[in-house]
């Protein structure tokens, strides 16, 4: 929506209906009831009915017998595709292949994950010298039978005597912390509980963490997450001696990272408030001044610390430079006015640097791809690092050594690494590349289109060769726009039964996202947050009017910010798309901070407390509340997970029963809801693979009826 939108008032219409009703199907199989209540809630005089309220507890028999039925169904329909059992076989052959993660090194002791293929979970080995073999240091497919325990962060302790490492269970975001000895493989008995948002920051003898006091037992799930605190913990200690470090009850919202710097000289503190914006302050371990020194105190900017050298803090900030800059903050005199540009802003945004070998490895944005340059300390650029095509790189190394690791991947180039020597700049492939697959087979063209304001706009296209733009290829149209967050090229060896077949893999640019900087972010949220959806509108646009597909081809998808926008979408222009898959999507805009760390989501939605504006506002694209009877709305398949404690199920719960309750299309509304998962990360291949063969397996069948 254009930011000189003018708001109608909306009066809301409240229907009374306290017996359970039977919905109208697509089919002769009814959806499951679900009961509709009374239940009300009034914004700046206006009422808001809210029917399924009680969805939102999840720990009743009612919920859990409505969530069986829907199961149920969702299954009957999928399990009766004839083609489901062979692309469940082709998805499981394209994945089984050896998946490496960059390497980095502490002591001389080298780690990296490994998965042979089809693992559940990937495992960490290390090579205690460079010349030693490989040995497995954690496995977490141990840590359950059906690999739903996963294996959160790790950090080293600098003399690479022991790893602290966190799991979760059920996709939980909530992590417990252990801690091993790397020579032996033993865990020590430490155990750190309720933590959450949180790395692990080694000094000496023990680290740094950041949690939240124990949850209501009932409400672990979905308790709004308040106070967070960091702890320091001294080895083979318990957890209710660890020292206190940051508390702060007066501001209750607000999340607490700690870091050092690689001599674990300096304590670094950021405080965020939302998903943008910090503040940073600092402490010198080395001296008795148990002060800590601001480098900034508001969240109107974004800084974090790439390394300590020539006795600056090298930051990288996007404060008053919406595409970043690299500056060096003297520790002395830390105020902005005394900051030293060593990379000023640019016309592409500055993404990441790394101080490897006694240079800065600095990678910019250009266009939503990397490329990548060779720096001296003092600003001065030394070479281009080339990359084979549009793509996503990254870098593992340490300021004292001139050896470095980086990965590169593309949308048909699985993730390769590489071990470069940073002076003589000789590099080899580390890992083999050994899945079946040709990228001379396919082609991956960045495009443009134009938004709603004329702006020229990237959207990648991959595909196989030969491709005739004929308006009848089967296209799925992929976006999130949101949170400072950039969609660069990738690979997913799950998707390429889609391209063999011919189909056309789409990801659009949209604002909100963090492709072009801050200023670009900003004008996809809050106010400006219909902006995102009218950019995925002009991409569908795009591809429609340029032959690639058409309307009954064109199927659309995306996840958690991204479930908002495919559902906002759908619901707004359901002409455009034949199939709307949202996963794990923020569907509920007048009640998504009510829940765990949803309040932190404010500065991209607003709340629907902050004013009549900013709540018309939301009323206005909020997907629960625009449902409307007698629209031929897209099939769509509601993904959700029962342990998401980032974007809780709720969201999805309601959002499916008020679709089905109100609508008379042809077009199937189905929820497939995961048991044991969360919000996405760590979930086993094994669920990987039967999530996406459903989610192929219903978009494929529904772009073929028309």
């Amino acid at each position: 929506m254009k930011s000189d939108y003018i708001f109608l008032l909306v009066t809301i219409s409240v229907t009374i209906i306290t017996s359970s009703i039977l919905t109208v199907s697509f089919a002769a199989e009814p959806y499951p009831t679900a009961r509709r209540s009374n239940h009300t809630d009034t914004y700046f005089g206006v009422e808001v009915a809210d029917p399924y309220r009680w969805m939102e507890t999840n720990d009743t028999q009612e919920l859990s017998d409505w969530i069986d039925a829907e199961n149920k169904l969702t299954r009957k329909y999928l399990d009766g595709i004839s083609s489901r059992d062979s692309l469940k076989k082709r998805l499981t052959e394209v994945i089984n292949y050896p998946r490496y993660s960059i390497p980095f090194v502490e002591n001389d002791k080298t780690f990296y994950f490994k998965n042979n293929g089809l693992q559940n979970q990937s495992v960490l080995y290390i090579l205690d010298t460079p010349a030693s073999e490989p040995r497995i240091l954690i496995d977490p497919n141990k840590f359950s039978s059906d690999g739903t325990v996963s294996l959160g962060s790790i950090s080293v302790s600098k003399d690479a005597e022991y790893i602290a490492y966190s799991i979760s269970k059920s996709g939980s975001d909530w992590r417990e912390i252990k801690v091993r000895k790397i020579s032996t493989g033993d865990d020590l008995p430490d155990k750190i509980e309720w933590v959450k948002f949180s790395g692990i920051t080694w000094h000496g003898n023990g680290f740094y963490y950041s949690c939240y006091d124990a949850p209501p037992k009932d409400k672990f799930l979905t308790a709004k997450n308040e106070n967070h605190k960091i702890f320091f913990h001294k080895l083979n200690t318990p957890q209710n001696e660890d020292t206190l470090i940051r508390e702060d009850k007066k501001h209750p919202l607000r999340t607490r990272q700690t870091s050092t710097d690689f001599d674990e000289k300096f304590l670094f503190i950021q405080e965020s408030e939302s998903t943008y914006g910090n503040t940073l302050e600092f402490k010198n371990l080395t001296t008795n001044d148990s002060e800590f020194h601001t480098i900034v105190n508001d969240f109107k900017s974004s800084q974090d610390i790439v390394t300590v050298a020539n006795g600056k803090f090298y930051m990288l900030t996007d404060r008053n430079a919406s595409k970043k800059r690299l500056v060096a903050v003297d520790p002395a005199k830390p105020e902005q006015e005394n900051w030293i540009d060593v990379i000023p802003e640019s016309d592409s945004l500055l993404s990441s640097v790394n101080h490897i070998g006694g240079k800065l490895i600095v990678t910019f944005m250009k266009d939503a791809s990397d490329a990548v340059f060779l720096y001296d300390l003092q600003g001065k650029q030394i070479r281009e690092i080339k990359l084979p095509t549009f793509g996503k790189t990254g870098f593992s190394g340490k300021k004292d050594s001139p050896v470095f690791f980086q990965s590169f991947t593309s949308f048909v180039y699985p993730t390769v690494i590489y071990r470069t020597n940073i002076d003589t700049d000789e590099s080899k492939q580390l890992f083999p590349t050994a899945i079946d697959i040709n990228p001379d087979d396919y082609v991956t063209e960045r495009v443009w289109y134009k938004n709603n304001k004329g702006k020229k706009t990237p959207i990648f296209l991959t595909y196989k060769k030969g491709l005739k733009k004929n308006g009848l290829n089967p296209t799925l149209l992929y976006g999130y726009g949101g949170f400072n967050i950039s969609l660069t090229p990738s690979f997913s060896a799950l998707r390429l039964p889609f391209l063999e077949s011919g189909g056309i893999y789409a990801v659009a640019i949209l604002r909100g996202g963090g492709e072009y900087g801050e200023d670009w972010h900003k004008d996809g949220t809050k106010l400006q947050k219909q902006n995102v959806f009218d950019d995925f509108i002009a991409a569908a646009e795009f591809l429609i009017n340029e032959k690639y597909t058409t309307p009954s081809k064109l199927a659309i998808l995306g996840g958690s910010n991204g479930g908002l926008l495919v559902a906002a979408a759908a619901l707004q222009r359901p002409d455009l798309f034949k199939v709307a898959v949202p996963r794990v999507g923020v569907l509920d805009m007048l009640r998504y901070h009510k829940f765990t760390i949803g309040w932190a989501w404010a500065t991209d939605y607003g709340t629907s407390e902050d004013s009549k504006e900013m709540f018309n506002y939301l009323l206005r694209y909020s997907p629960l509340h625009n449902i409307k009877p007698n629209v031929n709305y897209p099939a769509m398949l509601i993904m959700t997970s029962d342990h998401d404690d980032r974007v809780v199920p709720a969201h999805s719960f309601k959002f499916t029963a008020t679709l089905q309750q109100k609508t008379t299309s042809k077009n199937p509304i189905y929820i497939r809801i995961e048991t044991k998962a969360g919000h996405g990360a760590g979930k086993p291949i094994t669920k990987q693979i039967e999530e996406e063969t459903d989610v192929w397996t219903f978009i494929l069948d529904q772009l073929e009826k028309n």
